[in-house]
């Protein structure tokens, strides 16, 4: 649902400028919910197509298809581990158990994210698949050290594996992970548990791979450690994907830019428009997985439409850096304050951040 406020503020605290003072907000953004066009206090709300984020009409099926598919396997893995001694086999069916604790999350995020922001919820759950991917790349992180300790023991202290048992798993273990790999890149993958769980089972099958070998070595050579190396193998691929999830999870939880998005480049671009003489309180965030938005103040020369320089700003912010959400206070440059030079602005208590300036000759 696209909304577009365009209304007088009278002291109203910005939601992320911080501004109280008589400029021009617009606010616009759509949730997908695709509600029919409607009129509100005198503003018109037009509504769209486009949506942001983990969409309700993401395929759950390829997605419930590769979790059964994934749980079956687990389960034969770890009790094959048993039956053959096999920490890498018990260390694989570990990292299976991440990737079906991230679809299942992932599929519980979905249905989250769906609901209309409501109440106090301004942006509904959407950050619900956020806090999911955050839970299970610390899972990764925890199993990973985990494993790295038990490997670490073993190579020490090789005990006997069935070699024959663990390249035969192994074998099929591949097999599994390429065919559910195949069935989430047919999902919905805006998620970044969705993509987490992608990359995720691309790493079990290089794990598999390296328990194959593992496996084959101990068979032709009877050499056992090579099964502690193939677990420490598993356990570097769990901390690299722990390590992604956590960090990607963590910007959008900090408020940080989103990746290829660089707040003073696109303060420098907005001030370097037609009739800008400032733009400054700029905040570049994301909300969830494929859906940044931005908010600024901007000052504009005193005798030009504020409303005409808004819209080519979010025609520039949507062509150029693909942010569809935006919220842009407009207020008019007035004479006093350009011969002060911007330095006294009367406009912001609490500024944040480095003001972009036009470059006057």
């Amino acid at each position: 649902m696209s909304q577009v406020h365009q209304h007088p503020h009278d002291g109203t605290d910005h939601s992320r400028s911080g501004h109280g003072d008589h400029g021009h907000t617009e606010h616009k953004h759509d949730d997908g919910h695709g509600q029919d066009t409607h009129g509100h206090d005198g503003h018109g709300h037009g509504h769209g197509g486009h949506s942001h984020g983990v969409s309700a009409d993401a395929d759950r099926r390829y997605l419930v298809a590769a979790l059964m598919l994934i749980c079956g396997y687990m389960v034969g893995e770890v009790i094959l581990g048993i039956l053959a001694h096999s920490l890498a086999l018990i260390s694989d069916a570990g990292h299976m158990l991440t990737d079906a604790a991230s679809l299942v999350l992932a599929l519980i995020a979905m249905r989250l994210a769906a609901r209309p922001a409501q109440g106090s919820l301004t942006f509904g759950l959407k950050r619900a698949e956020i806090l999911s991917a955050q839970a299970n790349g610390i899972t990764l992180l925890a199993l990973g050290t985990v494993f790295t300790y038990e490997a670490i023991r073993r190579l020490l202290a090789p005990p006997s594996v069935e070699g024959g048992v663990v390249l035969a798993t192994a074998l099929v273990g591949i097999v599994v992970n390429v065919l559910a790999a195949w069935l989430i890149s047919r999902a919905n993958r805006s998620s970044l548990n969705v993509e987490g769980a992608y990359q995720h089972i691309l790493n079990d099958a290089w794990a598999f791979i390296a328990t194959a070998l593992a496996g084959l070595v101990v068979l032709l050579t009877g050499f056992a450690r090579a099964d502690a190396i193939a677990t420490l193998v598993v356990a570097v691929l769990m901390f690299h994907a722990g390590y992604g999830l956590v960090r990607e999870s963590g910007r959008i939880f900090l408020e940080a830019a989103p990746a290829g998005l660089d707040p003073d480049a696109i303060g420098a671009q907005l001030a370097a428009e037609p009739g800008v003489v400032e733009v400054h309180d700029l905040h570049v965030w994301t909300i969830t997985s494929g859906y940044p938005a931005l908010s600024a103040h901007v000052l504009v020369r005193d005798d030009l439409d504020c409303h005409a320089v808004r819209l080519r700003l979010e025609t520039a912010l949507r062509s150029d850096h693909r942010i569809e959400h935006t919220t842009l206070q407009v207020d008019h440059a007035t004479p006093e304050l350009l011969q002060l030079g911007l330095e006294a602005d009367p406009h912001c208590v609490d500024p944040h951040g480095s003001p972009h300036r036009a470059q006057r000759g």
